[in-house]
C-alpha cells in the first residue's frame, strides 16, 4: 500500500509574472526548485493565498537567482503579479517508508529569497 504525502513545498512565494500566451506551466527560479527538491516537468499544485484559487500544472526552470515565479498559460488567469502562492508536490510513499519520510519545506521572504528550509511542520496548537 502507498500513501500520498507532501514531498515539496515553497511557502508564500510572490508571483512575479503571469504569461497568458506562454505554452503553460509555472516557471520557478532554479535555486527554489533545488531547495524544494522539485524537478523540471514535475506536477505541482499551486494554492493562491490572495484569491483562494487552487490549480495543478507542472514546473519548468526559470533562470537561477532570478527569483522568478511565473504562472503561465491558462493558469495565468488564476493569479496576478504580486499574489502570494504556495507551491506543493506530492509523492507516493510505501507504507513501510512513511515513518522515515520527510518533505522539503522552503519558506521565502517577500522577494522570493529563501529565508528558511525545514523538513517538519509544527503541531498546530489550540488557542
Amino acid at each position: 500500500m502507498f500513501r500520498t504525502l507532501l514531498k515539496s513545498k515553497i511557502h508564500r512565494a510572490a508571483v512575479t509574472h503571469c504569461e497568458l500566451n506562454y505554452e503553460g506551466s509555472c516557471a520557478i527560479d532554479e535555486d527554489l526548485l533545488d531547495a524544494a527538491n522539485l524537478g523540471e516537468n514535475e506536477q505541482i499544485h499551486i494554492w493562491n493565498i490572495n484569491n483562494g484559487e487552487r490549480f495543478i500544472t507542472y514546473a519548468i526552470r526559470a533562470e537561477r537567482g532570478s527569483r522568478i515565479i511565473s504562472v503561465n498559460g491558462s493558469a495565468a488567469r488564476r493569479a496576478a503579479v504580486g499574489d502570494l502562492v504556495i507551491i506543493a508536490a506530492f509523492a507516493q510513499v510505501e507504507e513501510k517508508e512513511v515513518a522515515g519520510f520527510s518533505p522539503k519545506l522552503v519558506f521565502v521572504n517577500p522577494d522570493n529569497r529563501i529565508k528558511e528550509e525545514r523538513s517538519t511542520i509544527p503541531v498546530q496548537m489550540a488557542d
